[in-house]
């Protein structure tokens, strides 16, 4: 019950939330375009971290609170008050990006992957850049079997981010089973 009041007061500050200035398109795209390009991990850290904080910026404060309270509950494995949050923001910001890959982190927590899969395919048409979804598409893709998507998803993941060990672990692990074993 706290949750829910709490919800609401954050999504009540959405009328008198000062709008806050965003990163302009095309500076996005040039630390998009480095970050493909990157050179070493720490530099590839670097500029995901950017990024990261870039897409996390709603435009209103009360969003961006929302999107906070909703991390913070991530982080503390709390995926009912996550989702709460979540709900919030993607009713109050449908187009805001990070709302529905909020969304999708707190049904995986919950193992509801259809659910998680369907907020990460509207993160990625609301933003097709976002790596972070495109990995939680793919692990979703290999969890239920999908392994050939999930391989497809995995190697677009690399081209945005090629210094991820993660993907290239999930690569090499998904490699014979989805492209056999070569002569």
């Amino acid at each position: 019950m706290r949750i829910r009041s709490t919800v609401a007061a954050f999504a009540s500050l959405v009328l008198i939330s000062i709008p806050l200035p965003g990163l302009a398109q095309g500076a996005l795209s040039d630390l998009l375009a480095q970050l493909r390009a990157a050179q070493s991990e720490s530099d590839a850290q670097r500029l995901e971290n950017q990024i990261v904080g870039q897409w996390s910026k709603s435009g209103s404060q009360a969003m961006d609170l929302l999107l906070g309270r909703g991390r913070d509950a991530l982080a503390r494995k709390d995926p009912n008050a996550a989702l709460e949050h979540f709900r919030a923001l993607t009713d109050h910001a449908p187009d805001f990006a990070e709302g529905w890959f909020g969304l999708g982190l707190g049904f995986s927590q919950q193992d509801q992957l259809g659910p998680a899969l369907d907020a990460f395919g509207r993160t990625l048409a609301l933003n097709p850049d976002h790596f972070q979804a495109l990995h939680g598409v793919a692990t979703i893709h290999e969890k239920i079997g999908n392994l050939e998507l999930a391989y497809q998803a995995y190697e677009q993941v690399l081209e945005m981010r090629p210094h991820d060990s993660v993907v290239t672990g999930a690569l090499a692990r998904l490699e014979t089973k989805v492209r056999g074993r070569s002569l």
